[in-house]
């Protein structure tokens, strides 16, 4: 089932500074949604989809979100905030507040290393300030399973996003805020490149940064 909009939960007495792992307690109360649109079908060639979902939540002061990642083949080579990560095994949060044309692309491989950046679509987009990427903390797990032919990699990757780090927007609260948003998985560097959505995109060749296709979301 595709869904048309996305509620996003708060969690009483979470901040910024709760320990993550508290956090994803909390979290996998929460609903699963799929990340398994595949807007260019021709990507993979071979290989299975991966399969990935994901939990959001928010907290007083940050955005909470947990990756599930199903996939035969993961690479994490960037550890350097603001490299071009989306060549990794990479999951993706595009957010717009309210009806903005603007919009925040926050991308992370699998070790938690960010690339962020802020703009309008077909202008040049600002990179987010290492300094403030650097304040999201992260959680990551990876196991191997056996498969034939392939074996089968699960990786997860737990995030608690700061207000702060939307930094051309004035945040006090996240609370009764409406946005918009899409999360992509994609490898453009792996040996089967795959691009994944929640929200469809119609576009000619991959291209997440089209923020006409992000769903409607709304914070409690």
């Amino acid at each position: 089932m595709v869904e048309n909009s996305l509620y996003i939960s708060r969690l009483p007495g979470v901040n910024q500074n709760t320990p993550v792992g508290s956090i994803i307690t909390l979290l996998e109360r929460e609903r699963s949604h799929k990340i398994n649109i595949q807007p260019w079908p021709e990507y993979p060639e071979y290989y299975d989809l991966p399969k990935v979902s994901f939990k959001i939540a928010h907290g007083n002061d940050c955005i909470c979100i947990k990756y599930d990642v199903e996939e035969h083949e993961v690479l994490a080579r960037y550890r350097n905030t603001n490299d071009p990560v989306y060549k990794d095994s990479c999951v993706e949060f595009f957010i717009a507040f309210g009806n903005d044309r603007a919009y925040y692309n926050l991308e992370f491989n699998r070790l938690g290393t960010c690339l962020g950046g802020f703009g309008i679509p077909g202008e040049t987009r600002a990179s987010l300030p290492a300094e403030l990427l650097e304040t999201i903390k992260y959680e990551r797990s990876i196991l191997q399973k056996k498969g034939d032919p392939d074996p089968t990699i699960n990786w997860t990757l737990m995030l608690v996003i700061p207000i702060q780090v939307f930094c051309f927007h004035q945040l006090n609260t996240l609370k009764a805020k409406d946005c918009r948003v899409n999360f992509y998985k994609c490898g453009d560097d792996l040996t089967q490149p795959h691009f994944l959505a929640w929200k469809n995109i119609i576009a000619p060749k991959p291209d997440f940064h089209r923020p006409d296709f992000f769903g409607d979301a709304a914070f409690a």
